[in-house]
């Protein structure tokens, strides 16, 4: 499939065919979604989270609709890292021609992001890896290894030594200076900088006074998270001069656009993907109607445009 050269874009060495990606958890590993998502007309995709070892995730129920967006708690449930090398990473590879697809990484202690990334680099079917930093480091009490600095460095910092693909970190909304941890994660190797992650949030089904998810709280996404999620693409991009994945509660193109002013390369899309797997799809046209409707020849022209307001 020939991408409009307008939506072609650069970021971490790579080359996109346009800046719509699946976001990560949304999007399993491409089997699940190939039957209704042309995948090859996209940018590429995240996958879904691998740990080192096979995770049976949270309780259900885990994902409900509140009326404004989605809170999910799944626990980030996934096969293993030996298993999607042998039985995800051939069928992606035989599979997607055009989108890139970068692994979504968990752990649980600071090594197993360095042993995951060293199972997978070998293998074909991917061209670089997201590393979610917004869970919790099991020796450090559950503190996310993402808000503590030395952890930040320590989890990139290995799989830096275990990879040349790129790696990009994704961050929390939550993080009392974005900006600050993706400097650390810059300095630590990082090629790439995913905000932001799902704010934590609660939601009660009153006649049984009880939550709503089989786990209590969860991850909170749709479209409340946009603006918190477009923010934290400007803080990044005055911090660090790194490409930028956006992420949270894009369902248009001005969505995507919000955040590629902001300072973004790429978008990624989840929640409105699950509603309607067409979307993504129909983000892409409306980007390329955008961009030959008003005059720009190279959507990447215009990453980072924000004029932020004299105070």
């Amino acid at each position: 499939m020939t991408a409009p050269a307008a939506l072609q874009t650069s970021a971490a060495g790579l080359e996109f065919q346009n800046p719509i990606l699946l976001a990560a958890g949304t999007a399993a590993y491409g089997r699940e979604l190939a039957s209704v998502v042309s995948l090859n007309a996209l940018g590429g995709l995240i996958t879904k989270a691998v740990s080192v070892e096979p995770r049976a995730g949270a309780p259900a129920p885990r994902v409900a609709d509140f009326g404004d967006g989605m809170i999910n708690a799944v626990g980030l449930a996934n096969p293993g890292v030996e298993s999607v090398r042998a039985n995800d990473l051939p069928w992606l590879a035989a599979t997607v021609a055009g989108p890139r697809v970068l692994v979504n990484v968990v752990g649980r202690v600071i090594e197993d992001y360095a042993e995951v990334v060293g199972a997978l680099d070998t293998a074909g079917g991917l061209d670089g890896f997201e590393l979610n930093v917004s869970c919790p480091n099991t020796r450090a009490g559950g503190l996310e290894f993402g808000a503590d600095p030395a952890a930040l460095a320590k989890v990139i910092s290995g799989a830096r030594a275990r990879t040349r693909r790129p790696l990009f970190v994704k961050l929390s909304p939550t993080l009392p200076n974005v900006g600050d941890a993706a400097r650390c994660a810059a300095d630590a190797g990082a090629d790439g900088i995913s905000v932001v992650n799902t704010m934590p949030g609660l939601v009660i089904d009153v006649a049984r006074r009880a939550p709503v998810l089989g786990f209590g709280s969860g991850g909170v996404s749709g479209p409340g998270l946009r603006p918190v999620g477009v923010l934290a693409t400007w803080k990044v991009s005055r911090a660090v001069r790194l490409p930028i994945i956006g992420v949270g509660g894009v369902a248009t193109a001005e969505h995507a656009l919000q955040y590629i002013v902001a300072g973004a390369s790429l978008v990624a899309i989840g929640t409105a993907a699950l509603a309607n797997p067409r979307v993504p799809e129909r983000v892409v046209a409306e980007l390329t109607d955008w961009c030959a409707s008003n005059g720009v020849r190279r959507i990447s022209d215009l990453v980072g445009t924000l004029t932020w307001p004299n105070p």
